[in-house]
């Protein structure tokens, strides 16, 4: 078997793993994928991407933390290749701040640097970090990669990094640095396989997921994003409110007497679809749901993505090409359908029949604007450049 490479994706109760291999044509081609989740409580340890049938598992397991969950990992992938030989691993590490503007090999000083910037990322950053170091501690030998959510967004320019705050706060990091970017940069890689020249103009990205945000591109690097100095801001999301008036967090901590460990809770975690639906923050649900507080939750969430993309056509000077991806944009047809719906005064015209059966282009062929679903792909982005950091091992 040639070296592999293991993709690796740490959440605060989550491990998602992917293997990648090259072929012989060196273009990188995806093993097995899966995740254990719950890990701490209830750990369950799914593959649901297995070139064979037989690897595909579903079964709870034991795993108190993030390295004993990785040791699972390993040593099943053991069982099912023995003799599998990692060339190296790459990380999806959210948080890069302004100097991490391309992937790196880990060492202590990268570690040093990246813990610093946990308060710029309190809920993702340990988590990633924590997976680096335990593969650290289980394969001590193995080159480690970090790839940066935030390093796509090195390009915007900057007054669209600039908060209207005094300028000694800025020079201190507090500015708007962007996020989603490994999903961006795979989109930007391919958007010239769908929208051939047209791929270098004026096109709006859409990641929406369980976090979503938006992207402005121009010659597929970016000139705008939704998110910004955390991944609270902007459109809303599942359980996370996205832009809100900073005054309403002042008079909550003053008028409601609320904490900031309740503020925290309530902006991350009961607010978004889920705080309007009183619900539940999954689209699929909602759009099952007969209740009017679930149509009502929907309708904001294509109401608040349709005024973003608007905002980002302006900083593009115009809009030539809009691009769903992630979970909600490339399988929630009647989000996608109720966001451009709003966006017919710029020259959308939605193709009703091509969104329901998910594109790739779902914009009737005389629209001014394009509209497509393009399948995200963050690991792939994260095999590469592990692939190409190490190619001297």
């Amino acid at each position: 078997m040639d070296p592999a490479l293991l993709i690796l994706n740490a959440g605060s109760s989550s491990l998602k793993f992917a293997v990648y291999q090259a072929d012989p044509a060196d273009e990188l081609i995806a093993g097995y994928r899966g995740v254990i989740e719950e890990i701490g409580r209830d750990a369950r340890f799914q593959v649901f991407h297995a070139p064979d049938a037989g690897g595909l598992i579903d079964q709870a397991v034991a795993a108190a933390n993030h390295e004993q969950a990785l040791k699972l990992v390993l040593d099943w992938l053991e069982t099912r290749h023995p003799g599998l030989e990692f060339r190296a691993s790459g990380h999806r590490v959210v948080h890069g701040g302004a100097d991490y503007i391309l992937p790196v090999r880990v060492d202590a000083a990268v570690m040093a640097d990246l813990e610093k910037l946990i308060p710029l990322s309190p809920l993702h950053q340990p988590h990633n970090l924590a997976g680096i170091r335990a593969l650290a501690r289980l394969c001590p030998d193995l080159p480690q990669v970090a790839c940066f959510d935030t390093a796509f967004h090195h390009t915007l320019p900057p007054l669209a990094r600039r908060f209207a705050l005094p300028r000694e706060l800025g020079e201190r990091g507090i500015r708007r640095y962007g996020f989603h970017g490994l999903s961006y940069e795979h989109i930007a890689s391919v958007l010239p396989d769908y929208l051939g020249a047209a791929a270098e103009g004026r096109v709006v990205v859409a990641h929406l997921g369980n976090g979503a945000s938006l992207c402005a591109m121009r010659q597929r690097r970016s000139v705008e994003t939704s998110m910004s100095f955390t991944p609270l801001d902007g459109i809303p999301m599942a359980s996370r409110c996205g832009a809100l008036d900073p005054g309403v967090l002042l008079y909550l901590l003053r008028e409601e007497g609320m904490s900031l460990e309740q503020l925290d809770d309530l902006l991350h975690h009961r607010a978004g679809l889920l705080g309007v639906s009183g619900l539940s923050g999954d689209v699929r649900t909602l759009l099952e749901s007969n209740h009017p507080h679930a149509a009502e939750a929907l309708e904001l969430f294509a109401y608040r993505t349709s005024q973003a993309i608007a905002s980002h056509a302006v900083a593009l000077e115009g809009i030539d090409a809009l691009v769903f991806t992630a979970g909600i944009g490339e399988h929630a047809a009647a989000v996608r359908a109720a966001t451009c719906r709003r966006l017919a005064w710029l020259g959308l015209t939605l193709d009703e029949v091509a969104n329901q059966r998910h594109g790739p282009r779902i914009s009737h062929a005389d629209s001014r604007i394009s509209a497509w679903v393009i399948p995200t792909n963050e690991e792939k982005v994260i095999a590469r450049h592990a692939w190409a950091l190490t190619a001297g091992d």
